[in-house]
């Protein structure tokens, strides 16, 4: 739509020029009853309109046909009419459309022609102070096509680089949602299936011992509360991040290493924890992937190992802080690492710039070791 607007004024523009050229001319030649003219009168501004009219179409060809015109009118043509403001028209457009070598010879060239006519001819056509203004008005045509097709130019790149932005904008708030979406998942994978494992552990001995052993079902039902109680807290801050529910997210994760006695007393595995190096000041994105990496694997242990027991160790050194879980079962089915929860761990370990490696020990069992930097990097 702004081409066309564009196009309709140049050629709105054209007619105008046109018009007042021929009506300057035709009042030229009545007022002029002392000339006679000739056909050059009347053929060379029919010419030069034409080419007015086709400047868009044909910017370099219509603009040597009117130089040729106006130099060849006012040496020998009998009216002195106003063709002159013709060649600036199109020396300007030539310009404005990037033919500016084309303007610069073309202007040049009719300026030669016309000093030679001037030289070499006995009659002075025009005077020195014309000439020059000529020449000034020629080289403002040339200057003012070339700034105006600059400056378009520039708005064009203008707009395509504010699309551009635009666009990378929406990529990056689609790529942050689907990585957002990737870990509320994550999260959610790490609350449920931890906690409904346990349950399920819990359930199972209550149900073996209940007859004969009251007081183990007495306490697997207490250890089924308490999970589900937790269970359902960490479901609402999850689902409160979501819904961005910003007075129902607790201001601390609800997993820490500070916390960690209490976790793994939560698994309902004999658990042996070996802690070392400096966990107060791990930060908080590191403090929450390590306690769902030990989350996890307990999980794993108490789903796959066939064992009822394991050994956490969190070590804190040299700019890492290391995650390691052994159990000692006779063999787990979970080695090639196929599940959603060792691929959870992964992610989460790869996410901040660290490792996870899962998989059987050579004395047995099975082992997840994980390093994470105390200073996450996101892998690029």
């Amino acid at each position: 739509m702004r081409v066309m607007r564009r196009i309709s004024r140049s050629n709105a523009l054209s007619i105008a020029v046109v018009g007042a050229m021929l009506a300057g001319t035709l009042v030229t030649g009545l007022f002029r009853s002392d000339v006679r003219i000739n056909a050059l009168d009347v053929v060379l501004p029919l010419i030069a309109s034409a080419g007015v009219l086709l400047r868009r179409r044909y910017p370099v060809a219509t603009l040597i046909l009117v130089s040729a015109a106006v130099v060849i009118y006012y040496p020998y043509a009998r009216l002195d009419g106003p063709m002159i403001v013709l060649p600036f028209v199109m020396l300007y457009t030539a310009a404005d459309q990037g033919h500016l070598i084309a303007a610069i010879a073309t202007g040049a060239s009719t300026l030669l022609v016309m000093g030679l006519g001037e030289t070499t001819s006995d009659v002075r056509h025009v005077e020195d102070g014309v000439f020059v203004m000529i020449a000034g008005w020629v080289v403002a045509a040339v200057a003012a096509g070339g700034v105006t097709r600059n400056r378009r130019a520039y708005m064009q790149e203008a707009e395509q680089r504010l699309r551009e932005l635009e666009h990378s904008r929406e990529e990056e708030a689609r790529r942050r949602a689907g990585e957002e979406r990737l870990r509320i998942a994550r999260e959610l994978h790490d609350v449920l299936g931890h906690n409904i494992s346990m349950i399920n552990v819990q359930a199972s001995a209550a149900l073996r011992g209940i007859r004969k052993r009251p007081e183990d079902a007495e306490a697997a039902l207490r250890t089924i509360k308490d999970t589900s109680k937790e269970t359902l807290r960490e479901l609402r801050t999850t689902l409160g991040v979501l819904r961005q529910v910003d007075e129902a997210a607790p201001t601390a994760p609800a997993d820490s290493l500070a916390r960690v006695d209490a976790l793994v007393a939560a698994s309902g595995l004999d658990v042996r924890t070996e802690l070392s190096g400096p966990l107060d000041e791990v930060p908080t994105e590191v403090d929450l992937a390590a306690t769902r990496i030990i989350r996890e694997a307990l999980t794993n242990v108490t789903r796959h190992s066939g064992t009822g027991a394991a050994t956490v160790s969190v070590a804190s050194a040299s700019g890492e802080i290391e995650i390691r879980v052994d159990d000692d079962g006779p063999g787990a089915v979970y080695t090639e690492g196929s599940g959603f929860g060792l691929q959870g761990m992964r992610e989460r370990a790869a996410a901040l710039g660290g490792t996870l490696e899962a998989g059987p020990r050579p004395e047995g069992g099975f082992r997840v070791l994980a390093r994470l930097p105390l200073e996450p990097v996101k892998p690029s």
